[in-house]
């Protein structure tokens, strides 16, 4: 059997981008499996003239390697649009943009593998070699009774991307399981599904959004315009509808010095740091937060009314699907408001919940759970060059949000980290990985000393 360097599970855009960095690499033999068909990012917010927040220096390779022939703007040449990009005066690309970008780089690889389903990675000891076994319909995938055939890959390192998961607060996820059973009853979907259940909501009559980033105000949005025959409600927990940062020195934070300097601190204050960064990478942007306004001001001029509400400090404390007064079914959304400490109930007929993504250990990974490195919260212990074993052979891109902090989802650093585990797979440096690009210092000079003191911080360091 075959024995691979490297084997990657998922193909989202960080294992796409890993397959690309690979691609031109002699000593590097590597194969990529993934459940899908073809590739597809966030399909579910596939808005029209939705952007990406970030540049499209930020692509699959360009910050690892500028002259790969994988770039967005080699994309752009070769379907003759680099003109009307530059013309266009905008550094960030469509959404639907990025997403044909991604496919068209992934219709150049050989090594990618659809339709295989990891059901498990083993560790075969003999060999000191990781098994990985995927299923994989045998004959149409679409056919009732399609028998499923087992592929065995040897590696000797595994990479997984298999991205986050959509997470609902467990009132609302409890709300989706009981509507689901009630017929009558309106969607509650999360925003990863929101396009194929646009229509449903809108005839509704009656939606609320649920969330405060990017995703809820996009959203909300895109519904603004046409409210009036439904109403639009958008519920936050946080104290405001808060912009994203994206002053330049904070921009130094997706680093490598602010990562080596998050990945140092103590496990319980990487937690408490990471939440209160939240507004770095999952607030709105500025342009939108805007025009969501104008369109308010706008619908609203000579007297009009939109039925609309904007709720912030406002948590969904629980959640209900009862008969209303018209014969149908409503949803009952209990709010707490976190300053007043007071409850109110708020009925809808239905609920889009924008509350993100989460991360998780694969059950596939069962057969290797003692070969691990996990916290006591069951997370992965992620090393600072991206391992989840002890032998280092084990890696994860986009599941150490929780142990390097801002970078983990940020698309611009996706190929300074497949640098870093490409660098460990070949024990070279087939990409130049810089290790220093800010101006600012995240900790204190010479690592400082830690003193005992009732007084400032100020007059400790001086």
């Amino acid at each position: 059997m075959r024995t691979y360097d490297v084997v990657g599970i998922g193909i989202g855009p960080f294992n796409l981008g890993l397959a690309a960095l690979a691609d031109p690499l002699a000593d590097v033999d590597a194969v990529f499996l993934d459940q899908a068909d073809e590739f597809r990012w966030h399909p579910g917010m596939m808005l029209e003239g939705a952007t990406i927040q970030v540049p499209f220096l930020a692509d699959l390779v360009t910050m690892a390697d500028p002259t790969s022939p994988f770039s967005f703007l080699a994309f752009l040449k070769a379907t003759g649009r680099l003109y009307p990009f530059y013309v266009r005066e905008s550094f960030y690309p469509l959404r639907a943009e990025y997403d044909q970008y991604c496919r068209w780089v992934a219709g150049q690889l050989d090594t990618l593998r659809w339709g295989r389903r990891v059901v498990a990675v083993e560790h075969d000891a003999a060999r000191d070699l990781y098994v990985v076994t995927a299923e994989v319909a045998a004959g149409d995938a679409g056919t009732p009774g399609t028998s499923l055939r087992r592929e065995q890959y040897l590696a000797r390192h595994v990479v997984l991307g298999v991205g986050t998961t959509p997470r609902l607060p467990a009132p609302l996820a409890e709300l989706a399981r009981s509507a689901a059973g009630l017929p009558g009853a309106g969607p509650v979907v999360h925003t990863a599904d929101y396009l194929p259940h646009r229509d449903a909501l809108r005839a509704s009559g009656a939606v609320t959004v649920v969330g405060s980033g990017q995703s809820a105000a996009e959203v909300y949005r895109d519904l603004l315009e046409d409210a009036g025959p439904y109403r639009l409600d958008w519920v936050t927990r946080s104290p405001r509808f808060f912009p994203m940062e994206y002053t330049k020195l904070t921009l130094e934070m997706t680093s490598p010095e602010y990562t080596d300097h998050f990945h140092g601190l103590a496990p319980e204050l990487r937690d408490l740091v990471g939440r209160e960064q939240r507004n770095l990478y999952k607030g709105i942007s500025g342009d939108l937060i805007d025009d969501i306004y104008d369109t308010l001001y706008r619908r609203t001029a000579l007297g009009r009314e939109v039925p609309t509400t904007l709720l912030s400090d406002t948590e969904v404390v629980a959640a209900r699907t009862e008969p209303a007064d018209d014969g149908g079914l409503e949803h009952v959304l209990t709010l707490r408001h976190a300053q007043l400490g007071r409850t109110v109930e708020h009925r809808t007929r239905a609920v889009v919940a924008a509350t993100g993504y989460g991360a998780g250990v694969p059950g596939f990974l069962d057969p290797v759970r003692d070969r691990l490195l996990l916290d006591d919260r069951g997370r992965f212990d992620v090393t600072r060059d991206y391992a989840v074993s002890a032998d280092g052979r084990l890696h994860t891109l986009n599941g150490e949000e929780h142990t390097h902090g801002v970078t983990a989802p940020d698309l611009g650093f996706g190929p300074w980290r497949n640098s870093v585990v490409l660098a460990k797979i070949t024990g070279r440096e087939p990409y130049a990985v810089e290790r220093r690009i800010a101006f600012q210092q995240f900790g204190l000079p010479d690592g400082g000393t830690a003193v005992a003191s009732s007084a400032p911080a100020t007059e400790v360091a001086r």
